[in-house]
C-alpha cells in the first residue's frame, strides 16, 4: 500500500469519525431519556409491588395469629409466621440477584461498535 492512499484511507476514516461524532451528540440525549423512562417506570412499578405485598402480608399474617390466639397453637403460630416472612426475604434476595441488570447506552455501544468494525475494515 503506498503512502498517498494510506493517508487517503485515513482522511477517508477522519471524515467519517467526524460525521459520527454529530450522530452520537443526537444519540446520547435520546438514550439518556429513554433511560430515564424506563428506570422510573420500573422504580415506580416496584415500590408499588412492595408496597402492596408488604400490606397483604402484614395483614394476612395478623390474621393468622389472631385467628390462633384462642388455641393452644399460638407460639407455633407465630414462629410459622416469622419463617414464612423469613422465607419471603429469601426469595425476594433470589430474584433481585438473578435479574439481568439493566443496559444503558446500549444502542450507543452498538453504534460504537458497528462504527469500529467499519473503521478496521477500511484501514486494513
Amino acid at each position: 500500500m503506498t503512502i498517498q492512499k494510506t493517508i487517503s484511507n485515513w482522511r477517508r476514516i477522519g471524515h467519517f469519525c467526524a460525521g459520527r461524532f454529530v450522530d452520537y451528540g443526537e444519540l446520547i440525549p435520546i438514550e439518556l431519556a429513554e433511560t430515564k423512562k424506563r428506570v422510573l417506570h420500573e422504580i415506580v412499578a416496584l415500590v408499588a409491588l412492595t408496597i402492596g405485598a408488604l400490606f397483604t402480608l402484614s395483614f394476612v399474617s395478623i390474621a393468622v395469629i389472631v385467628t390462633a390466639v384462642g388455641t393452644p397453637h399460638l407460639v407455633l403460630t407465630a414462629w410459622c409466621v416469622a419463617g414464612a416472612w423469613l422465607a419471603v426475604a429469601v426469595i425476594a434476595v433470589i430474584v433481585m440477584m438473578s435479574r439481568k441488570p439493566a443496559e444503558p447506552f446500549q444502542l450507543l455501544r452498538d453504534q460504537l461498535r458497528r462504527d469500529v468494525e467499519a473503521i478496521r475494515e477500511v484501514a486494513q
